[in-house]
């Protein structure tokens, strides 16, 4: 029977949960009543039988794969119809619509998932320990997906004060945006006027071209302007930092004791995040209420629109706080706990680092989180950052990670090159082991930016990535660009490729006013609708 709405998945994941995930491995799917007329398509017009066929077993396994969270299953299906009036060959055997004789066909495929049971057995290729053999499968990580996790670069952790230093530890586009070559000072160009649009229309071609151009090299300098602003506040809000160091700790103790003693501020509680529409009543008895304090850790609801029901709409809690060790080694703790009828979560980050010297800094981190029901995943990570020039920043990190009773270790090596204010060069690679078993990857990304970002919108990125595993190259290639084309439209595109020939290429346009571009979206709309009425199941 067809199903849209997955309704097998949770009885399937029953079966996985009872007998493990190896069940699948030795399953054979069974569509029964083979003989059916099938049904109508999208066109009106009758599926062919192969197409029915196809759409059904395609719809089973990927069910499948779901519940058993195993892309890898490919079960064989088989097609059974015990109907008196199903057509029958000399020999009295019922045959199906594609003239297959369905008995034969499932005892074949029972022998050789039988043949195939036994030899896995004789070669030892399950991870199953003996004593159990409806266990679940062992997890083991991938060293590809490890080795990718470990060339992601990861930010230093700053003190709260350094939030607002100077030039090397503030944004960066905010420093080389604000430390602009032009001089032209905002406030002594003369008075403008904005034209309003009834006013634009009787303005020739040329006089609008140099009214937008006037308009852009104004809004341009203003822009400019305010992120001079930010930086000086940036850099007094530094000198009030360290100014405030200097104060004698008597002074801040009975600061300390004043405010104690004063009434303590009441939280407040913040409004409820909106929940979709659903046949629950307005008022509910119970939901989860959080407040706005003057607490350092940060405690927030997690919702989840898609759960099972939306009584109380909130599946989860996210906690943060940043904590200062001797006013010197900053201390990020952030975790998010999920929990509903059926399975729980837990993600947490802890995350430090140390300021040896100028340009000089290591960082330390652990990340734990849960992989399935009884599993959690435990990464220890570190690395020391230096500049050795004055736009070269070289970093090396090692990476140890525990999954169940497999241990992962990886180093890696990463060198950042800003060459000039426009172009930067990221290169890093590094190598994971585990098992006896050695990946290796090296990623390369090139960074391509308006001189005057991010008041200029041009940005391009370059990356190109390899994983070896095994003697088998990944090669993965990602172009993306960022591109204004006239007066508020920006054109975003993006491709990627590998070396198995698959890929994706996106364009994207977007616009504040020309609305025509929303056309756009008819053309595969209209193509659909032509392959509905003049195109066959086969073509959709």
């Amino acid at each position: 029977m067809q199903s849209r709405d997955y309704e097998d998945v949770p009885l399937l994941r029953t079966i996985t949960d009872i007998f493990g995930a190896s069940i699948w491995f030795n399953a054979i799917v069974v569509l029964t009543h083979a003989a059916s007329a099938p049904p109508d398509g999208s066109n009106g017009n009758p599926l062919g039988y192969e197409m029915f066929v196809t759409q059904r077993s395609h719809v089973v396994r990927q069910a499948i794969r779901q519940a058993a969270g195993d892309v890898r299953l490919m079960n064989p299906v088989s097609l059974v119809e015990n109907h008196s009036a199903c057509r029958m060959n000399r020999a009295g055997q019922r045959v199906l619509p594609n003239g297959q004789v369905w008995k034969p066909q499932l005892l074949l495929l029972s022998f050789a998932s039988k043949i195939l049971a036994e030899a896995n057995m004789l070669l030892k290729l399950e991870d199953n320990p003996p004593g159990k053999p409806f266990g679940s499968r062992a997890r083991v990580p991938a060293l590809p997906f490890l080795v990718s996790s470990l060339l992601h670069s990861r930010p230093q952790l700053k003190l709260p004060e350094e939030q607002f230093g100077d030039d090397d530890t503030m944004d960066e586009d905010l420093v080389e945006a604000s430390d602009s070559d032009d001089e032209s000072d905002y406030d002594e160009l003369p008075a403008f006027k904005h034209l309003m649009k009834s006013q634009l229309g009787k303005l020739s071609r040329a006089q609008k071209k140099a009214y937008f151009e006037e308009l852009d090299y104004r809004e341009k300098l203003f822009y400019k302007m305010q992120l001079k602003d930010e930086k000086k506040r940036r850099k007094l809000m530094k000198r009030m930092a360290e100014a405030a160091k200097d104060v004698p700790n008597d002074y801040n103790n009975e600061k300390l004791e004043d405010e104690s003693s004063g009434p303590a501020s009441v939280p407040a509680p913040m409004p409820d995040l909106a929940l979709p529409t659903s046949f629950d009543s307005d008022n509910p008895s119970h939901r989860y209420r959080f407040l706005d304090s003057s607490s350092q850790w940060l405690v927030r609801p997690v919702m989840e629109t898609q759960g099972w029901d939306h009584d109380v709409g909130y599946d989860g809690v996210n906690v943060e706080r940043l904590l200062v060790v001797k006013d010197k080694i900053p201390i990020s703790v952030s975790s998010q706990l999920t929990k509903d009828k059926k399975e729980r979560s837990l993600q947490m980050e802890l995350a430090s680092s140390i300021k040896h010297a100028e340009g000089k800094a290591t960082s330390l981190g652990l990340d734990m989180q849960s992989v399935g029901k009884d599993i959690m995943a435990y990464t220890l990570h570190g690395g020391t950052r230096c500049n050795n020039f004055r736009q070269n920043n070289t970093a090396a990190g090692l990476s140890v990670t525990l999954l169940g009773d497999s241990i992962s270790a990886g180093l890696k090596i990463e060198d950042k090159l800003v060459i000039n204010k426009r172009f930067r060069l990221l290169m890093s690679g590094g190598a994971m082991t585990g098992r006896g078993d050695v990946a290796y990857g090296g990623c390369l990304e090139a960074t391509l930016r308006n001189k005057d970002y991010p008041i200029g919108q041009s940005l391009s990125t370059f990356s190109l990535s390899v994983i070896d595993w095994h003697g088998d190259l990944a090669i993965g290639c990602n172009v993306q660009s960022q591109l204004p084309l006239g007066r508020g439209i920006n054109m975003i595109g993006h491709a990627n490729l590998n070396n198995n020939g698959s890929g994706q290429i996106g364009i994207r346009l977007n616009s504040s006013e020309q609305l025509r571009i929303a056309l756009l979206v008819l053309v595969p709309m209209l193509r659909n609708v032509k392959r509905m009425l003049f195109g066959s199941s086969q073509s959709m």
